[in-house]
């Protein structure tokens, strides 16, 4: 994957596969050591230690609908070509926690992309589901917990398309700010 936001989409969305109704994303980018975390815990089903010990096994899925997974695989990949680590931690019935780490610095770094878009997009699509996003630089952080959204919006569905887009650019004018030295 060229982003590494598609790679949060695409862990997120086994997640929400795995019946999660709190999903968590976290960024912490620590410029001074060098290093990018990626962490997404969720509350779903988890997993047993087989399947966490073949989820990287780009042959394994637990999906009917296709015979390979290739979400965590990529993942993989893409950390390792950056010269970092993947562990995957879960409990059947306690959920699952993802933490990619890559140097930050790295060449083969993929970009973040466009993570404003991926968190709209994850809000706006699963309306049932909550999330929460913190993203931290350095000293300055930024979080967006879709349960106060909800409460703000007293009733008004985070899908309608206007909240969206209002997510979308709240949450890329907030990424900007906490990237300003």
């Amino acid at each position: 994957m060229q982003e590494l936001a598609l790679h949060i989409l695409d862990i997120v969305q086994n997640s929400i596969t795995a019946n999660a109704n709190l999903i968590k994303i976290e960024i912490a980018e620590d410029i001074r050591n060098d290093f990018l975390t990626i962490t997404i815990s969720d509350n779903g089903k988890g997993m047993t230690v087989e399947e966490i010990r073949m989820v990287t096994d780009p042959w394994f899925t637990s999906r009917t609908t296709r015979r390979v997974g290739m979400g965590l695989p990529l993942l993989k990949h893409s950390v390792q070509q950056a010269a970092g680590s993947l562990v995957v931690s879960s409990e059947p019935g306690n959920g699952t926690e993802v933490i990619a780490v890559f140097r930050h610095a790295h060449i083969d770094r993929p970009p973040l992309g466009d993570l404003a878009g991926v968190i709209k997009l994850l809000i706006g699509a699963n309306p049932g589901i909550d999330f929460f996003y913190r993203h931290k630089k350095g000293d300055r952080e930024y979080i967006l917990d879709s349960r106060e959204v909800k409460t703000i919006l007293e009733g008004v569905s985070v899908s309608n398309p206007e909240v969206m887009n209002y997510i979308g650019e709240m949450v890329k004018e907030n990424l900007r700010e906490i990237s300003v030295k």
